[in-house]
């Protein structure tokens, strides 16, 4: 046998990120994150789980009693959603203008379902003709879409009138809202989403590891008459809600410090108050969008349809994309990304969310990007790129 490795210690780089997730932590939740670890069964920890729960109403704006941190990355509640929610021989309408409307179709069909899709290009939302429509023809038992999709920097308008449709159909709407939680406006009540699921690790800024989800009585009464039984018995909801309903009873052993990372992360969402950090993401985000144009580049989607959390930035003509993403790591320690599917290659994917979102990392963002086009002989002005961005955060205090 080997001799033991040896291993130094840990010192990643010190990042500043500024790519589709995870964005920076806050100092408070990483502090929350290295206190003593209880039993998941501990009275203490119980009290700890009512906590979290409350504070995700509170972001999702909703009175669900289902309302949960999935163990598990965004994926996972994603797959909560779906695996529980899709039935084998149901059949569930998924959009085709993103990369996680595809996600969606995967795991319906890994759970029996039949998918059927709604059209619309890569860059735009659904429109509510094209989905009436499409929902007339198929009938489905669930409909999901994707609330701020990451590939595109698209975010969905007219949600009310999307879950109005399928509702008047008798189906269950699903909501993907990844990139929306905790940084631009999302009511899931009032807008009759019926399931939402997302990530920690974008609007939130938290490590991934307890992801929310939220489901009305509607959606988990679909869930607890299933005639048979998820096929994932790890995130099969009828049996975590006996862990996370009234009962506590154990399920399986809790990621403690990332449920003590997300409670802080959701305090901080309520010490700010949920609207005013809406706000704040449109401000902040929107002196980077005003910056990136006013420096000779152009955003992807529609002004309309623009994300704030997820700004997708067109590549010039010319210029390599994997060129400057590697550029802004090894000489400024700053993450962006590259497109996805029918859009990799041609936009930057630049993220403007949670505690990431502060004006210093516009500049430091606009600075650096403006210096790794020049390098590639991209016509671009740096200093109207900077002054513009300047003067937006000023008008937006």
């Amino acid at each position: 046998m080997s001799d033991a490795p040896d291993v130094g210690e840990l010192r990643p780089p010190d990042r500043t990120l500024m790519g589709p997730g995870p964005s920076d932590v806050h100092p408070r939740v990483l502090k929350a994150m290295s206190t003593p670890l209880v039993g998941h069964l501990d009275p203490s920890f119980i009290e700890i789980m009512d906590e979290v729960q409350e504070l995700m109403r509170y972001a999702f704006r909703t009175d669900n009693r289902w309302t949960i941190p999935v163990s598990g990355t965004g994926s996972a509640s994603m797959e909560a959603a779906i695996g529980n929610l899709v039935e084998p021989g149901d059949t569930m309408l998924v959009p085709t203008n993103g990369y996680f409307g595809g996600r969606m179709a995967n795991m319906a069909e890994r759970a029996g379902g039949e998918v059927v899709t709604v059209d619309a290009p890569w860059g735009e939302p659904l429109e509510p003709a094209a989905v009436e429509e499409a929902i007339a023809d198929t009938q489905p038992d669930v409909f999901g879409f994707v609330h701020a999709e990451t590939s595109t920097g698209v975010v969905q308008p007219n949600v009310s009138e999307l879950t109005e449709i399928a509702h008047d159909h008798d189906a269950l709407v699903v909501a993907d809202c990844v990139t929306s939680l905790g940084g631009i406006e999302l009511r899931v009540d009032e807008w009759g989403i019926d399931a939402a699921y997302a990530g920690p690790q974008k609007c939130l800024s938290c490590p991934p590891g307890a992801s929310p989800l939220t489901l009305n009585d509607r959606a988990m009464d679909k869930v607890l008459s299933r005639e048979e039984d998820p096929r994932s018995w790890y995130l099969d909801l009828s049996l975590l809600e006996g862990y996370w309903g009234e009962d506590r009873s154990y399920h399986h052993t809790a990621p403690i410090t990332n449920v003590y990372a997300i409670r802080e992360a959701l305090r901080l969402v309520a010490e700010e108050g949920i609207e005013e950090r809406w706000d704040r993401h449109r401000a902040v985000a929107g002196a980077l969008k005003t910056g990136v144009e006013a420096m000779g580049l152009e955003m992807n989607p529609d002004d309309e349809y623009w994300l704030p959390s997820l700004n997708a930035v067109r590549v010039p003509d010319g210029v390599e994309d994997d060129a400057v993403i590697e550029r802004l790591l090894e000489e400024y320690d700053l993450e962006i990304a590259g497109g996805l599917g029918d859009l990799a290659g041609d936009v930057w994917r630049i993220g403007c969310m949670g505690h990431s979102a502060r004006p210093k990392n516009v500049s430091y963002l606009l600075g650096a990007l403006g210096n790794a086009l020049i390098e590639q002989d991209a016509d671009i002005d740096i200093n109207a790129g900077l002054e513009a961005a300047s003067n937006a955060s000023g008008e937006s205090k």
